[in-house]
């Protein structure tokens, strides 16, 4: 059978667990792929492998605009979107395209990364994620994933399954879906950072698509107790929390209260 290419797309701001993530896929992934580290306006070395190709952002232009031009460059059948501060396990990729559908987004089961040890954390993995309008003291409301533990309970039998929302950290799709339905994460209503997961499966469900979880496999995120060291905007570039936040409810709001809550009967 004939294998499909993956484009692996990394926003990248001055992250020390960027090299890791790429060895981790060079080490881990089994099937055809190429890695895209777009480097948001600085820049790094590389290890020497075909399989990379670089993108440089000529200034600061945040993760949004970086993830545009990763795909604008790649090849593949398939996109991979990958937070610079994860590990995989072998054989990832291949089992994320095999049931992966023209009109879906797909991410995995979720664990927690120790970047300093470089391994997988002993806690309770993240599944299904409910999608909530979150109220937060001292800040404007905002969409967010919740953990779903009554739906991980109720469908564990079930391997590939419909979830509501997902951190954003790691997800595939068929190009062809973005280019058809996505076709951009838009900064002039979001800003350059924030909500980017929310508007992209909110625009497949408008496309009659769906927003699926894979518990075949699972990939490891950079646990938050860890300081942050990727991008939050900078001093040129700042990231407009709020304006982004508050754009997503002001576009989305109406239709997750008049047509996703009663469909997914939350």
């Amino acid at each position: 059978m004939k294998k499909h290419k993956l484009s692996v797309i990394i926003p990248s701001y001055k992250d020390p667990y960027l090299h890791k993530t790429i060895q981790s896929i060079i080490d881990n992934f089994t099937g055809e792929f190429e890695i895209i580290p777009v480097l948001d306006g600085y820049w790094t070395g590389f290890v020497d492998d075909p399989r990379l190709k670089v993108v440089h952002l000529g200034k600061n232009s945040g993760m949004r605009r970086a993830i545009n031009a990763g795909v604008r460059v790649a090849t593949g059948k398939y996109l991979m979107r990958a937070d610079e501060h994860c590990l995989f396990p072998k054989g990832f990729d291949e089992i994320m395209i095999k049931d992966l559908k023209e009109n879906e987004i797909m991410t995995a089961t979720r664990k927690f990364l120790d970047p300093i040890k470089w391994e997988v954390m002993d806690k309770k993995p993240i599944g299904y994620e409910k999608l909530v309008i979150q109220g937060i003291k001292g800040e404007v409301n905002k969409f967010a994933g919740k953990p779903w533990l009554e739906r991980d309970e109720e469908r564990k039998d079930i391997m590939i399954d419909e979830t509501m929302a997902m951190q954003g950290s790691c997800w595939f799709m068929h190009k062809s879906w973005w280019d058809k339905v996505i076709k951009r994460l838009e900064t002039e209503n979001y800003g350059p950072l924030y909500q980017d997961s929310h508007e992209m499966i909110f625009k497949t469900w408008k496309a009659g698509g769906r927003m699926m979880l894979n518990k075949n496999t699972w990939f490891a995120h950079k646990h938050r107790k860890f300081t942050r060291t990727h991008n939050n905007g900078t001093e040129e570039n700042p990231s407009n929390n709020e304006f982004s936040w508050t754009n997503a409810i002001n576009i989305w709001g109406d239709y997750y209260k008049k047509e996703i809550k009663p469909k997914w009967n939350i």
